[in-house]
């Protein structure tokens, strides 16, 4: 017989444990929402791998990626954010209960803000898991290259990323030598970048070539390329390798349950909304163009800050708004036009004509749509006549009578 899981009941159910999702973690937690943060790994995400991080602002002293994110770690904890470092096996994302389970309990949300990054494509080659991160394979120039001045790096890659960030790296170290797989002279980035790298002195190209394996003691001294026509081996001694051969989302879990890119990047908009209400999606799991600490943090900043503006709506609109006691009139107008404010004073004269027999919600759209987005309303402004809770009219004419004869 399967063992019955735990059930626990959360405001906010954040997936992932990144500087996206602590951040999201610290907002969320501040509002005094009930708030759980699920990590399957390392809190801190790959951000804890970095040796030194010295463009995150209020850091002068360039500190390890993992000292700044376990301030983050600390500060959600003092905000009352529940930590449990397990995997998550399954979601349902639809509905107004958000359902998490992992192997032992099933969570249910309002909220759910998934924050569960990526992980660079890597190139299989022997010995590659020894030298991850911060034993000499990196996967951010702009996080590293400073700790590589006047060092000889590799470069695993000719695409945009590989070759544009080779050519950031050539600032500080004194040599960049890149592996690209193709013929001489042949790329996989476009022509500026490729005419840029040629042209660089610091730059030097092995053609023909892909990794077959990592050398070095506690920490890499030396990646061995193979040549991809004849076979053979080519040394090359080095103090780090960068490898910029892709990068893939950790979306599997998701598929057929949000939109998604083809390269299976999650879709939000400006507020992190991925289409499907109550569902966030923050960080470097969604389709963005830089991908860094800051604007991770940002994310989660916005994520946080949005579901609770969310469940704050919700609970105003499914009891407040749609209340069933009474018949219902709904005015939804925007401030700053001139007619649908001036028709406020109808609204009034409507309620006290019906002497406490309706009740009257007022919503302005241009402080925040979200209550009009849930009525569904071809335009504003718009009156909206309920009964049972339920929507029985909505009217697009401020036409007092009109309305009158609809109650």
């Amino acid at each position: 017989m399967a063992r019955e899981k735990i059930v626990e009941h959360y405001d906010v159910i954040i997936i992932g444990g990144g500087p996206a999702g602590l951040s999201a973690a610290i907002y969320s937690g501040r509002a005094r929402l009930k708030t759980l943060l699920l990590e399957k790994a390392l809190v801190g995400g790959l951000a804890t791998y970095t040796n030194e991080i010295a463009n995150y602002p209020g850091f002068p002293d360039a500190p390890k990626g993992e000292a700044i994110t376990n301030l983050m770690k600390e500060q959600a904890k003092n905000m009352g954010v529940d930590f449990k470092l397990t995997a998550v096996s399954s979601v349902q994302l639809k509905g107004e209960e958000k359902i998490v389970e992992t192997f032992r309990n099933k969570y249910i949300g309002k909220v759910v803000i998934i924050a569960t990054g990526g992980r660079p494509r890597t190139t299989g080659g022997e010995n590659e898991e020894e030298f991850l991160f911060d034993k000499g394979i990196s996967f951010c120039a702009t996080c590293d290259a400073a700790s590589n001045t006047g060092k000889h790096v590799v470069v695993i890659g000719s695409g945009d990323a590989a070759i544009e960030e080779g050519m950031f790296l050539t600032k500080f170290a004194r040599q960049v030598t890149v592996s690209v797989m193709h013929d001489e002279g042949k790329m996989d980035c476009n022509e500026i970048a490729k005419e840029a790298a040629l042209a660089n002195p610091k730059m030097k190209f092995i053609w023909n070539s892909v990794v077959k394996r990592f050398e070095g003691d506690d920490h890499l001294s030396r990646v061995v390329l193979k040549n991809v026509k004849t076979g053979d081996e080519i040394p090359v001694d080095c103090d780090n390798c960068f490898e910029f051969i892709g990068y893939l989302p950790n979306t599997e879990i998701f598929e057929g349950q949000l939109p998604l890119t083809r390269q299976k990047y999650i879709t939000v908009n400006e507020k992190k909304e991925t289409g499907i209400e109550g569902v966030f999606a923050i960080g470097d799991v969604t389709d963005k163009w830089l991908k860094q600490i800051a604007t991770a943090v940002g994310d989660g900043a916005i994520a946080g800050t949005a579901a609770e503006r969310y469940i704050a709506e919700k609970e105003i609109f499914d009891h407040k708004i749609m209340q069933c006691e009474k018949t219902g009139l709904i005015y939804v107008y925007n401030a700053i036009d001139a007619e649908s404010r001036n028709f406020l004073a109808e609204i009034e004269n409507i309620e006290e004509t019906q002497k406490g027999n309706i009740v009257v919600n007022r919503i302005d759209v241009y402080k925040s749509n979200g209550l009009a987005l849930k009525l569904e309303l071809e335009q504003v402004p718009a009156i909206v006549i309920t009964k049972d809770g339920k929507v029985a009219e909505k009217i697009y004419s401020l036409d007092s009578n009109l309305i009158s004869a609809k109650l």
